[in-house]
């Protein structure tokens, strides 16, 4: 069997890409008048023909060398959002531009900073129910970490048996915010597939990070240390709030601790979570302001304002941030909950206009009657496999590298969080502390530890690094996968 594997591979390089499923290519986009530099390829897979549950990729074949260049998953967070998240506002193909006429279709015009100039992306929705994925049976929307960690193994095994000319190529896996969880989780399992002899065998590397959610602990206690740096809160404050709470600011104990991170709190509340330096307009309408679990303001109207031709969003959606902090144990609420079926502020207008138009669907090879959303409360998700610390041990013991990084400018999952829990896995620092130079300037910061672990900062960026600073972000990404010096 394994002789016929190899075999395989071998005849399907000799035509590469070409084996690929005919009916996934994709030969043209509403939207798009120009010629794609490499090829696409979407649709779904089947992962459990019982339950008709089907999660569906969009595939981008690097315009570099792709029978050479890495394949990197990218899953978005959450959790229930979707990965074209990624894919229209950060890193994909394209730049999108809001259409003129009202209605009308956003123009697309190729991303210079796209990451498909140096890998093989792959763009999943995840768990069913998310995006474009779906289920016939409705019971699979009730999931949590331990099923979509599985659900995405039994995919990626399906996907390589589509792609086989891939399989020799390095694997990685990336993504952000609450795929903080997903990331660990999935190369857990990839790693014991592995172990357990699972076929296809896939090529696994290592995973990348970005400002994600960890542990309930280092990323409840990470808001506090992060405003007295930004100096958003007095030093006066913060010795106070230090003191009453012990220095656990996650899961006040007393009365004094609660008042005090109220204060810290309310310094903070009309901030933008997502990158602290970008604008924020408010109503006049003065807003309700609960002390222990602060609402978001009420108009984020001109919130990212830039002479971008997509302005960076006014993101209303997080886990981590203002509900203290920490992910917890048990239902994880999404924002559509909370707030009731609506999400104030909130003006990703661009990727359902697109996504939503039957003659995208059509060319994408999406489900036509499914309605696109960005991030849906379709799904009931349960974080149900704890800290992702143990994960993050065991993998960088195994060998697999690791990059962690972090926007130092985000409030929802601050990087004194990352910073503080991937210096607790004791590893030896090989690369000490200091900035990493993109265009002659300092781009950020860096630490490298033994284990092939890396913690990454990236100077002036929010919680969507590839979104606010698309240059350096594919420039530390060109580095860490071609195993150069960030």
């Amino acid at each position: 069997m394994e002789k016929v594997l190899i075999f395989i591979v071998l005849l399907s390089l000799l035509t590469f890409i070409d084996g690929a499923p005919k009916h996934a290519l994709i030969t043209k986009l509403p939207g798009f008048d120009g010629s794609f530099p490499s090829k696409h390829y979407s649709g779904y897979v089947n992962i459990d023909e019982k339950s008709g549950k089907n999660l569906f990729y969009y595939f981008v074949v690097s315009e570099r060398k792709p029978s050479e260049d890495p394949i990197v998953l990218w899953l978005n967070g959450g959790p229930g959002c979707s990965s074209f998240d990624g894919f229209i506002y950060e890193h994909g193909p394209f730049n999108y531009q809001t259409a003129k006429t009202h209605g009308g279709l956003p123009k697309l015009q190729l991303n210079p900073y796209s990451w498909s100039k140096v890998s093989n992306i792959l763009y999943l929705d995840a768990p069913s129910g998310v995006g474009m994925s779906y289920s016939d049976n409705k019971s699979d929307y009730k999931t949590g970490d331990r099923k979509t960690a599985t659900d995405s193994h039994a995919f990626l095994l399906k996907w390589f048996e589509l792609y086989p000319e891939f399989l020799l190529n390095p694997f990685y896996i990336s993504g952000e915010s609450y795929a903080g969880v997903y990331l660990p989780t999935l190369a857990y399992e990839i790693v014991k597939g592995l172990d357990a002899g699972t076929k296809p065998v896939l090529n696994f590397k290592g995973y990348m990070v970005g400002n994600g959610v960890t542990d309930e602990v280092f990323d409840g206690n990470a808001l506090v240390p992060f405003a007295h740096g930004m100096a958003l809160i007095s030093d006066n404050l913060f010795e106070d709030v230090t003191t009453a709470c012990n220095g656990s600011f996650w899961n006040s104990t007393n009365n004094k601790c609660s008042e005090l991170l109220g204060k810290v709190y309310q310094d903070v509340a009309d901030l933008n979570i997502y990158d602290i330096l970008e604008p924020c307009f408010h109503s006049t309408k003065a807003r309700e302001t609960d002390t222990s679990h602060p609402t978001p303001p009420s108009s984020f109207k001109n919130l990212g304002a830039t002479k971008r031709p997509l302005a960076v969003r006014k993101r209303i959606f997080g886990r981590a941030w203002p509900y203290r902090a920490p992910v917890k144990e048990g239902l994880v609420p999404t924002w559509p909950q909370i707030l009731h079926g609506s999400v104030g502020c909130f003006d990703d207008e661009v990727a359902p206009l697109w996504l939503n138009n039957k003659a995208v669907k059509k060319a994408i090879h999406a489900k036509e009657n499914l309605n696109w959303e960005l991030c849906t409360d379709n799904i009931e998700y349960y974080h149900d496999l704890g800290s992702m610390i143990p994960y993050h041990k065991y993998l960088t013991a195994r060998g697999y590298r690791a990059l962690i990084s972090s926007g130092d400018h985000d409030m929802c999952v601050p990087f004194t969080g990352s910073e503080a829990w991937t210096r607790s896995l004791g590893y030896k620092i090989i690369d000490e502390w200091r900035p990493w130079i993109f265009d002659d300037q300092v781009a950020g910061y860096t630490q490298g530890y033994d284990h092939n672990l890396t913690f990454l900062t990236v100077k002036g960026s929010g919680h969507t690094i590839p979104e606010y600073k698309p240059k350096e972000a594919l420039a530390f990404f060109t580095r860490w996968l071609d195993g150069e010096k960030i």
